[in-house]
């Protein structure tokens, strides 16, 4: 993953305050820290910024005052309702450095016919080094037949990676598909285990007797 430049800007105002008027300013606030060194408050450009994260673990070149530091997003703190970065925590890497990161997991292939493929796990937990961290891991299914489970201990991994979550863990289900019957079925055995009744459709009413003749 190549590194992403960004410009940063040192901050000395802090408070609520002062981050509303960086947004309207259309910048971030940030703070960089780690390895050791003291935490550095900075502002970082709005769009720029967004679309690096766009990629998960993007691999930033933030330049300050003439230096340039390498670093990881941490922590990235979005407003609930609108699409905007309210604050940026960045962990500062070294090249060469191992570092522990989630990579996505990305499914490709064809199962078996009648399959029903299901990602449980939507990403993997790697040590990856900071300089070399992958966009994505890929686990194929192709072929595979209904019973199959791919756990992690078993997803080929990029090169120079080693997992660090569970091997255990299930990544992906392929499982039989189930027809609409069987589905109707199973769910009229689950409701009637707890006691559900659905009642008759009303029959249609009788037609009126006819009216008897009147004595004349």
């Amino acid at each position: 993953m190549s590194e992403i430049k960004l410009t940063a800007e040192r901050r000395t105002e802090f408070g609520k305050g002062a981050a509303r008027k960086l947004r309207r300013a259309h910048q971030i606030p940030a703070v960089i820290y780690g390895h050791g060194t003291e935490p550095v408050h900075v502002a970082l450009p709005g769009h720029a910024t967004m679309l690096a994260l766009k990629t998960a673990n993007a691999l930033l070149s933030v330049e300050l005052e003439g230096k340039s530091t390498l670093v990881l997003a941490k922590d990235v703190q979005r407003d609930p309702i609108k699409p905007v970065i309210e604050h940026i925590d960045l962990v500062v890497v070294r090249r060469g450095e191992k570092v522990n990161v989630e990579v996505p997991v990305h499914v490709e292939g064809e199962a078996a016919p009648e399959t029903l493929v299901t990602l449980d796990l939507q990403v993997l937990e790697l040590a990856v080094e900071a300089t070399h961290i992958p966009e994505r891991v890929v686990v194929s299914v192709e072929g595979l037949q209904a019973g199959t489970q791919i756990l992690a201990g078993s997803v080929e991994l990029p090169e120079g990676a080693a997992l660090v979550t569970d091997p255990e863990a299930l990544v992906v289900n392929v499982t039989a598909q189930v027809s609409a019957e069987a589905l109707e079925e199973e769910l009229a055995e689950a409701e009637a285990e707890v006691g559900i009744e659905h009642e008759e459709p009303a029959a249609e009413a009788a037609p009126e007797e006819a009216a008897e003749p009147s004595e004349g």
